[in-house]
């Protein structure tokens, strides 16, 4: 049992990394061709309206999709509420939004953010009917599926916006964006799941699935405020073009940060919601955060060292504030991963009251640290925002080790191996770029990388360190490996 499931999560993490690579291309396409087609107030204006239009979209979910992964038992007639609910919470949501897009409007002091949040509001009836057929391809394990539909839903929406963008449609451009890939996808998982939702059915038990939706959407909502409070922060006290010039250095790492983040819980949900033994599931969470933690620190510090370099290749001289930003979020990204496996065990043993308590917390340190970081402008909010999460997440293992039984210890001595090696190609990568000042922005890139790789494989094969390489190996083996007919 236990190497079934370690297989399974292996090969559902294969497909979806394949998956996010995939997305992690679209992602970047969009941020490097838009951002030379639109001006930092096209996406400030648009960004705007998405920072209070994703409070909806968490409202929309209502945690019911967690709820129906991790459930032991779901019936079709369950299954069927599950999907009328989120459609209802969805429409309803849409003509609160369109109701709502005045005062949005009056609260940044921009007449212009009007249609667009009308226009937007679409999007979360959309999303709400979508909601359980993906849920229901995640239980399934069908994670194959899963990733291809997550490409090709953005794929199709980055090819409408660059086509309105180059006939001059501006910040709409972008607004097309977000109606298309909502649509996409829709049908799409819709097709997938190959099922038809029944009318409601009073008589089946749901109350175990709202509760557990609910517990969480309280964790959902406080950590998308947090989340959030940079872009509402900077819209609101200094405008659409430095709330442009921000949103570009959070497209460019966070989101794509999110999209790694997020399919490795799908990945993780149903595998640890099966896993039956203590000692199965610490050392499923104990290599998880290996696997995700090691990539990802290491990519965001080489990042971090090679800011300057990359946005002049990837965005152009019109975006040269976007560098400090970028190195301060890159922090931020790898203590949020550190923390991320946290959230793995909340949500597998339905411990949802527990995760709010700690929401809270960190949500408390994450507002107090950005709101008080914008006196310094939006450098300042960035600071916060990497301040917050380095405090967070000591907290989190600490919250964890009071809530369950996982053995925290082993989580913070891999996340100080992982913090090593990001360290070392981070500092790495910042000198190799910086020994080039005066040989171009390429230059400048390959050297800091080299750098940046030379260095942690030497620490990675000389040091203690090399005993994780074997945990990253036999996932990647495991991930290779066909599955037994």
């Amino acid at each position: 049992m236990t190497t079934d499931l370690a297989a399974r999560a292996a090969r559902g993490a294969l497909s979806t990394g394949l998956g996010l690579v995939a997305r992690l291309v679209i992602q970047l396409s969009s941020v490097v061709v838009l951002a030379r087609l639109l001006d930092p107030r096209d996406y400030g204006i648009v960004a705007m309206v998405l920072a209070i239009a994703g409070i909806g979209d968490t409202l929309r979910d209502f945690g019911l999709s967690s709820a129906a992964i991790q459930a032991r038992d779901l019936t079709r007639a369950q299954r069927s509420n599950l999907f009328w609910t989120n459609t209802a919470i969805g429409l309803v949501l849409a003509l609160a939004m369109f109701a709502m897009a005045e005062p949005i409007a009056a609260f940044y002091d921009e007449p212009t953010l009007v249609p667009i949040a009308r226009a937007i509001a679409l999007t979360f009836l959309l999303n709400g009917m979508m909601t359980q057929f993906r849920a229901d391809l995640v239980r399934s394990m069908r994670f194959r599926s899963v990733a291809q539909i997550d490409v090709i839903a953005p794929a199709t929406a980055l090819l409408g916006a660059v086509g309105l963008a180059l006939a001059g449609a501006g910040h709409w451009a972008l607004v097309a964006q977000q109606l298309v890939q909502a649509v996409v996808a829709l049908v799409g998982f819709a097709l997938a799941a190959h099922w038809v939702p029944r009318w409601f059915d009073r008589r089946a038990p749901m109350r175990h699935l709202y509760t557990f939706g609910g517990g969480l959407l309280g964790s959902q909502l406080i950590g998308y405020l947090a989340n959030n409070v940079d872009s509402l922060v900077i819209g609101h006290r200094f405008g659409a073009v430095p709330l442009g010039i921000y949103n570009r250095a959070f497209q460019l790492l966070m989101n794509p940060l999110n999209q790694v983040r997020a399919p490795s819980t799908t990945v993780a949900l149903p595998v640890l919601t099966r896993a039956r033994k203590p000692e199965q599931f610490d050392s499923i969470v104990r290599n998880g955060q290996l696997v995700l933690a090691y990539p990802i620190t290491i990519g965001l510090a080489l990042l971090a060292g090679v800011a300057e370099p990359t946005v002049a290749i990837v965005l152009g001289p019109k975006w040269a504030e976007v560098p400090p930003v970028l190195r301060l979020l890159a922090v931020a990204g790898i203590f949020q991963t550190l923390a991320y496996v946290g959230y793995w065990v909340y949500l597998a043993r339905g411990l949802t009251r527990q995760l709010l308590q700690y929401t809270l917390m960190s949500a408390a340190i994450r507002i107090v640290c950005v709101v008080g970081g914008s006196a310094w402008g939006i450098v300042g909010v960035a600071a916060g925002y990497a301040l917050a999460p380095m405090l967070a997440w000591p907290l989190s293992l600490w919250w964890l080790n009071r809530s369950t039984t996982l053995h925290v210890a082993s989580l913070y001595q891999g996340a100080a191996r992982v913090l090593v090696a990001g360290a070392v190609a981070g500092g790495a990568a910042a000198a190799g770029a910086w020994a080039l000042p005066d040989h171009g922005a390429w230059a400048q890139l390959a050297a800091g990388l080299l750098a940046g790789l030379v260095a942690v494989a030497v620490v990675m094969l000389a040091t203690p360190l090399r005993r994780d390489l074997a945990v990253l190996r036999r996932s990647a083996r495991a991930a290779l490996r066909r599955p037994r007919r």
